[in-house]
């Protein structure tokens, strides 16, 4: 259980929005700063969109949308804030001129948390005087939807920072972890690269049309990866035997495979031959209507799982 109460938002574009949503939704009174002159229009309508689905996932019952607020400043944004949630540009120089503008109006318990998919935590640490209150926190998008958080922090973040964060995103609904040693993507996008880099070489090759390739995924491995992790699933796969009995028996069949993995480029040629392909998947359907037919499937296969998780854990 954590005890923060207030927070922050610092940027509040479709990331920064979709947290300022669950924050409220999980009873916390909520700050926003963003220097766009429509960008408090924008945030309470992403909240008021975001609103029946975070009911209907269970993330609202101690919520209160209207305990949301706007600043002019970050500076101002983050008094009495003991969580901010940054989200600004991907640019070092953006972020660092946001840290040296809030660094001096903390609470002394403040944790500033930065929602960077691609900055490491030492990059972000360098626009402090002491970046003991700065840790590194990915999420998934949208935040409200999609429950992973990654986490990292290293020996200049404060004592407890991490276990406060981790119990704040607990208490929120988050699912979360924590990365030990940084590298450019953390490590959900790193497998998601991974993935996605085979299902480019296949289109191109020609071994199955996209919307083949994507289905092959949901309608396969895509919906256990959704119950546990690659390991583990292959650690069941040969019974009681393990993950042991499992790469003794596929070590050579998984070696082969990875030797012969594509290594694709996303050169026009390529991108034209994916476009083509999604246009085809689509069918005519807008990406308005792909999203919140995305979005529904999600909210669905959640609502089961976080009955089920639930259960396991009784």
């Amino acid at each position: 259980m954590s005890d923060i109460r207030h927070t922050a938002v610092l940027g509040a574009g479709v990331i920064g929005s979709s947290w300022a949503a669950l924050f409220l939704a999980a009873g916390r009174s909520v700050t926003v700063f963003d220097p766009a002159s429509e960008s408090e229009a924008k945030t309470r309508a992403a909240v008021e969109n975001a609103w029946p689905t975070l009911v209907e996932l269970g993330l609202a019952g101690r919520g209160n949308p209207e305990a949301l607020s706007f600043a002019p400043t970050a500076a101002e944004a983050v008094e009495g804030a003991s969580f901010i949630q940054e989200n600004v540009p991907e640019r070092e120089a953006i972020k660092h001129a946001l840290y040296a503008e809030i660094e001096p109006m903390l609470n002394a318990d403040a944790i500033v948390s930065s929602s960077t998919s691609g900055m490491t935590l030492e990059a972000l640490q360098g626009g402090w005087n002491d970046p003991a209150p700065l840790i590194l926190g990915h999420p998934f998008n949208p935040p409200h939807l999609i429950p992973l958080v990654e986490l990292t922090a290293n020996d200049r973040t404060g004592s407890e920072i991490l276990e406060r964060t981790e119990a704040f995103y607990h208490d929120i609904g988050k699912v979360t972890i924590r990365i030990r040693k940084g590298m450019p993507g953390h490590v959900a996008n790193r497998l998601q690269a991974a993935v996605w880099r085979e299902a480019v070489h296949m289109a191109v090759e020609g071994v199955a049309s996209v919307e083949d390739i994507d289905k092959a995924m949901w309608a396969g491995p895509g919906l256990r990866w959704a119950a546990m992790g690659p390991t583990m699933l292959f650690n069941l796969g040969a019974g009681e035997g393990g993950l042991r009995a499992f790469c003794d028996h596929f070590r050579n069949t998984f070696n082969g495979w990875w030797d012969g993995l594509g290594q694709p480029y996303l050169t026009d040629e390529v991108i034209e031959t994916l476009v083509e392909g999604v246009q085809e998947e689509a069918k005519g359907r807008s990406p308005k209507d792909l999203a919140a037919e995305r979005d529904a499937l999600i909210i669905a296969m959640q609502k089961s799982l976080a009955d089920l998780r639930m259960n396991s854990k009784s």
